[in-house]
């Protein structure tokens, strides 16, 4: 049964989530309070006027560990993003006040939250304009609700992958870090291995980029919980990573000497 369908049963649908700027509603069936928001996997923020949709939504989406909250309108939406935080936004177009194109404006200026945006209108030019202010995806109502959990759950798992692809490469100055092979890799393709212990030891710095840090500091903070344990000091791993990146010892300008102090790595534009 298509959204629309069940909107129209279901006139007289319970309107607890407009009593207040935003109430939080979980559970299987409505009404249903769980404790331990904990066992969500992800929290949807549903931004709807349209009491049946957003309260079927709240509900269907808690069968796919979905936790939701639903709010009415944009000044709703943002107090509910001050107050949580959500991995996934569902905004309707028409909305009291401020649109939804506006609101998905102001949404991608502030944050990279993925954004699934819903209208009754069929005109293609708000589709597209809604895409191009920065939503992940786009559904028509009426809509099958299975439809849309399948929507989200496909936009968390590119976001997911994209952000762990980032993750996965790190780039600062002519290098570039790959964290799962640990290794170097230059810009003219080179490719250099780094040891367990000079891999944590960089990946410190670049966590920490233009701090001045202290030998216990990095010691601490490097050792982690591998097997392999640091049996060396670390300036003989600062001076192994800096051959390793081309760094000058005697003038180095990646990873500094701070004297008396430490070190510091000077790396721009990491990312």
């Amino acid at each position: 049964m298509g959204l629309g369908a069940y909107a129209d049963r279901n006139n007289q649908a319970d309107d607890r989530t407009m009593q207040t700027p935003f109430v939080p509603v979980n559970g299987e069936q409505k009404g249903a309070v769980i404790a331990d928001e904990k066992r969500w996997n992800t929290r949807a923020l549903i931004v709807d006027d349209d009491v049946p949709i957003r309260e079927l939504l709240i509900d269907y989406l808690a069968r796919f560990n979905i936790f939701a909250t639903g709010v009415t309108d944009g000044t709703a939406m943002r107090l509910a993003m001050q107050a949580e935080t959500f991995d996934v936004v569902v905004l309707d177009l028409m909305l009291p006040g401020e649109d939804g194109l506006s609101l998905c404006r102001w949404l991608r200026a502030e944050s990279d939250i993925p954004i699934l945006m819903l209208t009754a209108r069929c005109e293609p030019t708000d589709r597209i304009i809604g895409l191009e202010l920065g939503a992940d995806d786009y559904m028509s109502k009426p809509f099958e609700p299975r439809e849309l959990v399948a929507r989200i759950q496909t936009i968390l798992r590119r976001v997911r992958d994209d952000r762990t692809e980032q993750r996965a490469n790190i780039r600062f100055d002519n290098w570039r870090l790959n964290s799962v092979l640990r290794q170097l890799v230059a810009d003219n393709g080179l490719v250099v291995p780094l040891s367990n212990a000079e891999f944590r030891l960089l990946w410190v710095f670049i966590e920490r980029p233009r701090r001045v840090l202290s030998r216990e500091q990095l010691l601490d903070a490097a050792r982690g919980r591998s097997i392999e344990a640091f049996d060396r000091s670390i300036d003989l791993l600062v001076s192994r990573l800096r051959q390793k990146l081309g760094d000058d010892p005697k003038a180095p300008q990646l990873i500094k000497t701070v004297r008396g102090e430490g070190y510091l790595f000077d790396a721009r534009d990491i990312g």
